[in-house]
């Protein structure tokens, strides 16, 4: 993994909502205290009174707020997130509103129980946690004085699972959502699993490869994803005309209500969590979080001078270019540049593909170096056109073929 103190932030959320104004401060306040250290939140055209609830995250430089318009939107938020801020944080996680990821079994942040978990898998890019899904607790209406996780304190057993009404594959909490390093993450295409770079894979808890939206059987000792999916009667139905971030088709219904509405089991865990969290609980300043960056930054591109690389070396490279940037120093800008020049040497096919996704953003930069990667951009993609054509992968083929004339003529 690179290190982390060339990131700005450790563990960030991209996230998707409209109309969440009663519920994003209690979301927002939670996930700080448990660690999270940055939000990119993704407005899909919201009517309430969400704006003027997260400014002062904003002005507190907690979130960074943009607007997506239409349907099916939460795919394109999660690209936009990972396209523009894979080099800012060292996790990003992407979870709902009404989703809030919960350490079992101790009082750390959630990061700091990832990389407990994740040091024993080191080939794993990201981890598939188990929702735990919360039913009604009995409430017919709502109650917003009080917070979400004080009203819903009532759950499914563990391993519950059930076929999702209407398309016959497993529900419940078979499902996951996803913590991830990124940078090795090509795209969505569900709302619970990346699709990554070649190579890179997800892993539960125990250390088995998640490749879908499902794990089962249900992994839940350290990490998982508390649900509040049904909330209040009242609620449920106000969710109903709302339809989803994913999909055209609403699937939620009277009979979703039914069978999602589980209440065997009281479990207050994340309110204990929670109120342990406070006690520790304090932010980075910016002065502090810049200091370490930069003393990071110098220490790693003067390694990279000694030609002395990390494992990592690309993805520890292209860190230091967005670690340059913020910091708006000139001399780091370049010397981040000949850091990723001198990491394209014996470059893998995850990594090609990580240095092309991230080609436009280095070619805009006003240096010298940045020619000189573009020549070694036709050079690696001319490598992979000769394996794809070599394996018959025609339609990426196409697209590097695309690529590599538009860098030969711009």
């Amino acid at each position: 993994m690179v290190d982390r103190n060339l990131f700005a932030h450790d563990l960030a959320i991209a996230a998707i909502l409209k109309n969440e104004g009663h519920y994003i401060k209690e979301w927002l306040d939670y996930h700080l205290l448990a660690g999270v250290d940055h939000f990119y939140l993704y407005d899909n055209d919201s009517t309430d009174n969400y704006a003027e609830i997260i400014a002062p995250y904003v002005d507190a430089g907690l979130v960074t707020s943009k607007h997506i318009g239409g349907k099916s939107a939460q795919f394109a938020a999660y690209d936009d997130a990972v396209l523009n801020h894979r080099f800012d944080c060292r996790y990003m996680a992407f979870v709902d509103l009404d989703e809030f990821i919960l350490p079992r079994t101790t009082t750390d942040t959630i990061s700091a129980t990832l990389d407990d978990v994740l040091k024993n898998f080191p080939d794993a890019s990201g981890l598939a946690v188990n929702w735990q899904l919360y039913g009604s607790s009995g409430h017919e209406t709502a109650d917003y004085s009080r917070g979400v996780l004080e009203r819903f304190t009532r759950r499914a057993p563990v391993d519950w699972i059930v076929p999702i009404p209407h398309r016959d594959i497993p529900g419940g909490n078979a499902q996951v959502k996803t913590v991830a390093n990124p940078r090795r993450i090509f795209c969505f295409t569900s709302a619970h699993f990346p699709i990554y770079f070649a190579g890179n894979f997800s892993v539960n808890e125990r250390g088995g490869r998640v490749d879908s939206y499902c794990n089962a059987p249900v992994t839940a000792e350290r990490l998982v994803v508390n649900h509040y999916n049904v909330k209040s009667r009242a609620e449920f139905l106000g969710k109903l005309g709302k339809g989803r971030a994913d999909k055209s088709t609403n699937y939620f219904s009277d009979e979703w209500f039914g069978i999602y509405d589980r209440n065997e089991i009281f479990d207050d865990g994340i309110l204990k969590y929670r109120a342990a969290r406070a006690e520790k609980f304090a932010l980075e300043t910016d002065e502090h979080r810049l200091h370490r960056m930069k003393t990071t930054l110098i220490a790693t591109l003067a390694a990279y001078a000694e030609n002395d690389f990390p494992a990592d070396k690309l993805e520890t490279a292209l860190t230091c270019c967005a670690a340059a940037e913020r910091l708006q120093e000139k001399i780091f800008a370049e010397a981040s540049l000949a850091a990723v020049l001198k990491s394209l040497d014996g470059l893998n096919f995850s990594d090609a593909q990580l240095f092309l996704s991230e080609l436009p953003n280095l070619l805009r930069l006003p240096y010298s170096a940045a020619d000189d990667l573009r020549g070694a951009a036709i050079e690696i993609i001319s490598r992979l056109i000769d394996f794809m054509r070599a394996n018959e992968c025609w339609k990426d083929f196409a697209k590097l073929e695309h690529l590599r004339r538009l860098l030969k003529i711009f």
